[in-house]
């Protein structure tokens, strides 16, 4: 027997097997405990941002407003129906941009939790595929507002028939809003998710090439469904979406292990 037959690669140990029989109670406690310091950390982070933003709310809301308010005619506002709309609309606002800027804090805690339970290998592919995911759904969300929401709202104004002013409410354009933002930037993800599946062994890169005529049309059904009712915004999403497509299978056939493209021979 040599030598090579007992040396085992660090990234093949499991770290959960040096838990003795009958530790196991402590250990549940420990980990239970650890959960909980994570989620405080967490949630600390993040009411301090929201605290921060605060005072900058009705600030944020007016940033937001603009790509529509700059396609209203002149003197063309945002209207408040519900008596405390003007009140919690801006504070609503206010927690969904914190939550967006303490994500990745709030991910460094998820991961700090279940990482010491990882391989080495699944460690290193975690990272940054996590980076990837965080980023992706940024710019999924930079995209929609200055790219998609200026072409949608030109279009919406110059459809509103003759005689009608188009005054939308404020806490209506909010939720439009954050559901577009949260529309592109899960859509963004489509190259992770890609990875992922790969990883898993559920595709292959061939395959995803294979299917790469009816992911197309998929897209433009996803794109058709989740965008406002005009063929712009549709290909702004659908578009982005293909690419990203492409370089999902680029980023799966570099990370799919060797051989994951041959398929068997009996």
């Amino acid at each position: 027997m040599t030598d090579t037959d007992h040396r085992t690669d660090a990234s093949d140990v499991d770290p959960r097997d040096d838990i003795a029989p009958g530790n196991e109670e402590p250990r549940l406690i420990h980990h239970l405990l650890e959960l909980r310091s994570r989620v405080l950390r967490a949630v600390a982070g993040l009411v301090l941002v929201l605290l921060l933003l605060l005072p900058f709310a009705n600030d944020l809301y007016a940033w937001l407003a603009e790509p529509l308010l700059s396609k209203l005619p002149a003197g063309g506002q945002l209207i408040a129906i519900e008596v405390a709309s003007p009140f919690f609309a801006p504070i609503k606002l206010a927690f969904f941009a914190a939550l967006m800027i303490t994500m990745p804090w709030l991910l460094y805690q998820a991961w700090a939790f279940v990482a010491p339970g990882l391989y080495q290998r699944e460690k290193r592919l975690a990272l940054p595929l996590l980076a990837s995911a965080v980023s992706l759904f940024y710019i999924g969300c930079a995209f929609a507002f200055y790219l998609v929401l200026p072409s949608v709202f030109g279009f919406l104004t110059k459809m509103a028939p003759e005689g009608v002013a188009m005054m939308t409410d404020i806490s209506a354009y909010l939720s439009f809003v954050l559901v577009i933002f949260l529309a592109f930037g899960a859509s963004f993800e489509l190259p992770v998710a890609l990875v992922i599946a790969t990883l898993l062994g559920w595709v292959t890169p061939q395959q995803l090439r294979e299917s790469r005529g009816y992911a197309v049309v998929g897209i433009f059904i996803v794109a058709a469904v989740i965008t406002p009712p005009d063929v712009v915004s549709q290909l702004m999403l659908a578009i982005p979406m293909c690419l990203l497509y492409e370089v999902g299978i680029l980023a799966a056939g570099w990370l799919s292990p060797r051989g994951a493209d041959t398929p068997s021979q009996d």
